[in-house]
C-alpha cells in the first residue's frame, strides 16, 4: 500500500498542478483577473442566481387551451372525412360541438349512416374513440393520447423556451420541467426583469386572416367572422385606443411554415419585423395573396391585429414585414420570440422571485465567511490533535478545495449558495477520511508495530471503510441532483465533486506526503 511508483507521483503531481492554475481565476479581483497571461486559464466558475441576482419565474401552461386547439384541428379532420370530397359521397350531419371534456359531438342527419360514419372514422383517425348513441355520434381522444398530447406540449414549450432564453444572451439559465404543466426558469444576472417575463411568457402565435368587408358594425356576424383589435399604444405603452376588425376566424395562413424573422426599418425609418417561410410556406403564402388580390389582410400576433394591408398584388418571394407602433427593442423582442417559434399553449407566470446584485453579494460574502472560517478552525484542531500528520492532512485538504473550484469551473458548472454550503460540508468530510486513517495507524503503533507497518496497516485497513462511506453519499448525492431542482442540484453538485476529490487528496496526496516524510527520517517511532 505505501509502494508510490513513479508514474502515480507524476499523475498526481499533473492534476494538482492543473487544479491550482485552474482555480487562480476565481481567488483573483477583476483587476488582477484582466491581467493574467495568455497561456494560462482565465474561465472562473459560473454564479448562480442566488449568488449574482436575477430572476426565478415558475410558468404554468394552459393545457386546457392546447387541447382546445387539439379538438378544433380533430373537428376540421373530421368534417373533412365526412364530406369526402374525393370520392364524392357525403354523410350528412348537423350539430358539431367540442368540449375538451365531452369530446366532439353531432347527429347523423340519416339514421341509416350511423355505423358507417363510425366506421370510416375508427378507420382514419388515430388515438381516439368512436362513440354512437341512436344518431349522435361522440369522438374523443383516448387516455394515452390525452397524455402524449400533454407530454409533447410541455417539451415543445421547454425547447421554444429554451430557444428565446438562448437568443435573450443569458448566461447559464435554468430551464426545467416541474410537474406535468410547470416549468421552472431561472436567469441569473438579468436586469431587465419586466423585458425577460416579455419575451418568455409570449405565445407568439403568429396568423394571417382575410378581413370579412360584409360584417358590419352593430349587425350579426356572419358565421366564421369574428371581431379581433388593433391596440393602439401610447409612449409609455399603455393602450389609448383599440380598432376593431371583422375577420374570418380561421386562418389563411399559419406562422408554422416561418424561415427567419428579424428587426428592419420601414421607409419611413419606423421599426419593423421583417419575416420569410420556407419553400412550403412560400407557396402558401403566394396562393393566398394571389386568389384574393385586393382584398385586406390582417397579420395577427396573439390574437391582436398589428396591420390589416390591402393586397395590391401577389406577393411571390415569401416575405412580409409586421409594422406597428414599435420600439427597437420591441422590434428585437418580437423578431425574437418569432424565429424560437410559438408556444403550443399559453403560459402563465403563478412565481416569481426577483434577486438583486446587492443582495447575490451579500451572499457571496457571507458564504466566502463561511468557507474561510470553517477551513481555519478545520486546520487548527488537525494540527491539535494529530500535530505532523494534521499538518499533511491540511495540505491535502488545500489541495482539495482548489481541485472543486478548477473541475466546477472546467465543466462549467453553476455555483449557488446551498453549493457553497456543499464545499463547506466537503471540507469537513475530506478531512474525516484522513482521521479514519490516522486513528486505525495509532492503533497500530499501540500495538508495538514498526512505524512502516504501521503507517502501511492503517493506510489497508481504512481504505474499505472510506470507500463505502463515500459511496453511499455519492449515491445520495447523485439521487439528489437527478431528481431535484435548483438549489437542491446546486448542493448535489458540489457535494459530488467534492466527495471525489476528497477520496483522490485523502488517499493519494495525503500518502505520498506522509511517505516521502517517513522515508526521509526513518523515524523509530510514529508520535501521532
Amino acid at each position: 500500500m505505501l509502494n508510490f511508483p513513479l508514474w502515480k507521483k507524476l499523475m498526481v503531481a499533473t492534476i494538482l498542478v492543473w487544479s491550482l492554475f485552474a482555480a487562480l481565476p476565481n481567488l483573483l479581483s477583476t483587476e488582477s483577473h484582466s491581467e493574467l497571461p495568455s497561456f494560462l486559464p482565465s474561465k472562473t466558475v459560473n454564479l448562480g442566481l442566488d449568488l449574482q441576482g436575477g430572476s426565478h419565474l415558475v410558468l404554468q401552461v394552459d393545457m386546457d387551451t392546447a387541447l382546445k386547439q387539439s379538438y378544433e384541428n380533430l373537428e376540421e379532420e373530421i368534417k373533412s372525412i365526412l364530406r369526402n370530397r374525393n370520392t364524392g359521397t357525403r354523410i350528412g350531419y348537423r350539430g358539431m360541438r367540442s368540449h375538451i371534456e365531452q369530446g366532439i359531438a353531432f347527429t347523423i342527419v340519416n339514421a341509416d349512416e350511423v355505423q358507417g360514419a363510425a366506421q370510416k372514422l375508427r378507420k382514419t383517425l388515430s388515438g381516439v374513440m368512436v362513440l354512437t348513441e341512436g344518431s349522435t355520434v361522440t369522438v374523443t381522444y383516448t387516455v394515452e393520447q390525452l397524455h402524449q398530447m400533454r407530454r409533447h406540449a410541455l417539451e415543445q414549450t421547454l425547447e421554444i423556451l429554451r430557444m428565446r432564453v438562448d437568443e435573450f444572451g443569458v448566461s447559464e439559465p435554468l430551464i426545467q420541467r416541474q410537474g406535468d404543466d410547470r416549468v421552472i426558469i431561472e436567469l441569473p444576472g438579468i436586469t431587465d426583469v419586466g423585458r425577460a417575463k416579455s419575451i418568455v411568457g409570449r405565445t407568439a402565435q403568429l396568423t394571417f386572416h382575410l378581413v370579412d368587408e360584409n360584417a358590419r358594425a352593430g349587425h350579426r356576424l356572419p358565421a366564421g367572422t369574428g371581431i379581433f383589435y388593433e391596440n393602439i399604444r401610447d409612449e409609455n405603452g399603455d393602450i389609448i385606443q383599440k380598432i376593431p376588425y371583422f375577420l374570418r376566424k380561421r386562418p389563411a395562413l399559419t406562422g408554422e411554415n416561418l424561415n427567419k424573422a428579424g428587426s428592419a426599418f420601414d421607409e419611413y425609418g419606423n421599426p419593423v419585423v421583417s419575416i420569410s417561410f420556407d419553400s412550403r410556406g412560400t407557396r402558401k403564402f403566394g396562393e393566398m395573396t394571389k386568389n384574393n388580390v385586393g382584398r385586406r389582410m390582417a397579420i395577427v400576433l396573439d390574437g391582436a391585429v398589428y396591420s390589416a394591408p390591402v393586397l395590391r398584388e401577389p406577393i411571390l418571394g415569401g416575405s412580409a414585414q409586421i409594422s406597428g407602433n414599435f420600439s427597437v427593442t420591441e422590434a428585437n423582442d418580437l423578431s425574437t420570440v418569432l424565429r424560437a417559434g410559438a408556444l403550443p399553449a399559453p403560459i402563465e407566470i403563478v412565481e416569481e422571485r426577483t434577486v438583486g446584485p446587492s443582495l447575490g453579494q451579500d451572499s457571496i460574502d457571507a458564504g466566502r465567511v463561511a468557507v474561510v472560517y470553517g477551513f481555519i478552525i478545520v486546520l487548527i484542531l488537525m494540527v491539535i490533535f494529530y500535530g505532523g500528520f494534521g499538518l499533511a492532512a491540511n495540505v491535502a485538504l488545500l489541495f482539495n478545495v482548489a481541485l472543486i473550484l478548477a473541475v466546477m469551473t472546467t465543466l462549467g458548472a453553476t455555483l449557488t449558495l446551498p453549493g457553497i454550503a456543499g464545499i463547506v460540508l466537503t471540507i469537513g468530510m475530506a478531512v474525516d477520511a484522513n482521521i479514519l486513517i490516522f486513528e486505525r495507524i495509532r492503533e497500530e503503533t499501540r500495538r508495538g508495530l514498526t512505524p512502516m507497518i504501521a503507517m502501511d496497516t492503517g493506510f489497508r485497513s481504512a481504505f474499505t471503510t472510506i470507500l463505502d462511506a463515500n459511496i453511499t453519499t455519492l449515491i445520495a448525492a447523485v439521487v439528489m441532483f437527478g431528481m431535484g431542482s435548483g438549489p437542491i442540484k446546486g448542493f448535489a453538485l458540489t457535494l459530488s465533486v467534492g466527495i471525489v476529490s476528497s477520496m483522490f487528496t485523502a488517499i493519494l496526496v495525503t500518502r505520498w506526503i506522509l511517505l516521502t516524510w517517513l522515508l526521509k527520517t526513518r523515524p523509530k517511532e510514529l508520535k501521532i
